[in-house]
């Protein structure tokens, strides 16, 4: 149920639009209807460039940046990622994987971003585009009526002074990332009772990286608590982080820094990679349990992007690509709701399953890429009517719309589901582990909360 309606002051500011958060969603969404002539404003609670985690992009986003007109702008500022990289303690060797080995060829490879680079990037151009862009305010509340919405939004100055506003607007976008302003509002937010997972993670200069094409490329780290990424950024500096279960954070017994230390060390060959590296700022950061899901991400003048709706984990790269997608998709459903109203219910329908079908298609995965039967997929990748192309092209970020590997996939989702029978025993004690260290145990001491926008 909607909350009543605030008490409106006598001078409203009026517009088209309001997309609350200035992230990749809100900035993309921003950006599209702005060109078109709307009225859009689009309001940053932080001001850029601000720090932000989710540092690497899958091959389909570099099409989202071709629609933007901003590949070349990405292109200065990335580090090109060619492939994956899998690192397994029970495999002597490393697997890799390109992109240009998928079903569709012609997505090959995509970039490592410094994300507060990135972000500041999609937001100049919401404001270049038309967008009426404000940084360092922050939506309070959003009251919805028949006709729209009124808003309340508090604007700090560099001094600290405060500045309330009240907005009218036809229409709500919220891209707040996991502020998840709407979904907390409506009460509409649900933890994954399928998925709980924490990180803690640093920057490190010094890094020992892959030679020549391949110093880009992402790589995986399985260890016994979950897995490390790797990601090598362009200014010389690596974004080392390790995804555990809840269970293994909340049994830390001394600082996030040594803690950290000591998780490393149980991944031996990332620790050989860190030989003499330096972590910049001596700064290390942790977030929890942050894992959740939506039951509602659209109404009739509002639609939620990204991961204010949902955020499973990091572990396929895929947060920054459907929050730029669900803007592409919120787009046309903000637009027929605005044109032509008596269609807005058959579009909102469509981008509702747009914003289902992202999570769903790489959950599958996700749920399993501990399991010890995927990690052997993923280190002897066999490519049998054709499953390994099926699976990069997952990988690569090409889950939307009809396509020709679908049957290749299905069969691959069959052969790890008879490979699992065959290994009962292991995949028994393989899911009760994960039953037990999935648990919700709560929030972390000293835990930085990082929006995944």
């Amino acid at each position: 149920m909607n909350p009543p309606a605030l008490e409106a002051p006598s001078a409203l500011q009026h517009c088209d639009v309001f997309v609350i958060g200035g992230g990749p969603a809100g900035a993309t969404m921003a950006a599209l209807l702005a060109r078109e002539g709307r009225d859009v404003v689009i309001a940053e609670k932080a001001r850029h460039p601000r720090f932000h985690i989710g540092e690497s992009l899958l091959p389909a986003n570099v099409a989202l940046f071709d629609r933007l007109g901003l590949r070349d702008r990405i292109e200065a500022i990335g580090m090109p990622k060619w492939g994956v990289e899998f690192v397994s303690p029970t495999h002597d060797e490393p697997s890799h994987l390109e992109f240009a080995e998928a079903w569709d060829k012609s997505m090959p490879y995509a970039w490592q971003v410094r994300r507060s680079a990135l972000d500041e990037i999609l937001f100049r151009h919401a404001a270049e585009t038309g967008a009426r862009a404000f940084e360092q305010c922050r939506v309070r509340e959003v009251a919805f009526d028949a006709g729209g919405a009124t808003l309340r939004t508090e604007t700090t100055a560099d001094d600290g002074a405060k500045t309330t506003q009240h907005w009218r607007a036809k229409f709500v976008v919220d891209a707040s990332g996991r502020d998840t302003l709407l979904a907390n509002q409506f009460g509409s937010k649900r933890k994954n009772p399928k998925h709980a997972s924490s990180a803690i993670f640093g920057h490190y200069t010094g890094v020992q990286r892959h030679p020549g094409k391949r110093e880009g490329d992402i790589t995986i780290f399985w260890f016994a608590h979950g897995w490390f990424w790797f990601i090598p950024l362009a200014d010389g500096t690596t974004s080392i982080g390790a995804v555990c279960w809840p269970r293994y954070l909340h049994a830390r017994k001394k600082p996030l820094k040594d803690f950290f230390a000591d998780t490393i060390a149980l991944a031996p060959k990332l620790a050989a990679r860190l030989e003499g590296a330096t972590l910049v700022d001596d700064t290390v950061h942790a977030t929890g349990n942050y894992s959740y899901g939506g039951t509602r991400c659209a109404g009739d003048r509002w639609l939620m992007l990204g991961d204010a709706y949902a955020f499973i984990d990091p572990v396929f790269s895929s947060g920054v690509y459907l929050a730029m997608h669900s803007a592409f998709a919120g787009a046309d459903a903000v637009r027929t709701r605005l044109d032509r109203p008596a269609h807005a219910l058959l579009a909102r329908r469509v981008f509702e399953r747009t914003m289902r079908h992202g999570p769903r298609e790489f959950s599958w995965f996700i749920f399993r890429v501990t399991n010890p039967t995927m990690r052997e997929f993923f280190m002897h990748p066999a490519n049998p009517l054709r499953m390994r192309e099926a699976i990069l092209s997952v990988l690569a970020g090409d889950i939307f719309g009809r396509k020709p590997f679908r049957g290749a996939l299905a069969l691959f989702k069959l052969v790890y589901l008879g490979s699992a029978l065959r290994h009962a025993a292991r995949s028994w004690a393989a899911w009760r582990r994960r039953r037990q260290d999935i648990r919700d145990l709560g929030p972390l001491a000293g835990e930085t909360i990082l929006e995944n926008r």
